[in-house]
């Protein structure tokens, strides 16, 4: 179902809570609000769909990347860059890393190790602040 977006920052700047197969559902919904936004937005985080709940959502291309919990554990070569946001006003100026290594659980709930570069990397890094209650 497609869900409206959350601008609450008070919602927003909350840490979200850890995802399990319960949040399926949530993920199902992101997902579509995702695709319902495409024309104006790559990643969303599960806040923004106003569910405090670990998980994103990353188009890359016509792919859609789901990631619960995911944790940036690694990042090589920062560069500064500015970003936009379907919950926010305005850019914002943030420093982001080219190469991250990402921890996070497919929709199957199994473990994954993965690098990202680029775009990717860069939409990766701006919904895991969404995760952690940062807001760009």
């Amino acid at each position: 179902m497609v869900r409206a977006i959350c601008r609450d920052q008070l919602l927003l700047s909350r840490k979200a809570e850890k995802a399990d197969r319960n949040d399926l559902p949530h993920a199902r919904d992101l997902l579509d609000t995702l695709n319902a936004n495409a024309a104006r937005c790559v990643g969303m985080a599960c806040n923004m769909i106003g569910v405090p709940k670990a998980i994103i959502a990353v188009a890359v291309g016509p792919a859609r990347l789901l990631l619960f919990n995911p944790v940036i554990i690694a990042g090589k070569s920062p560069f500064e860059a500015e970003e936009g946001c379907l919950s926010l006003n305005g850019v914002r100026k943030c420093t982001r890393y080219n190469e991250i290594t990402v921890e996070y659980q497919d929709s199957d709930f199994v473990s994954r190790r993965e690098k990202f570069t680029g775009w990717p990397a860069q939409i990766i890094q701006h919904e895991c602040d969404h995760l952690n209650g940062i807001l760009i």
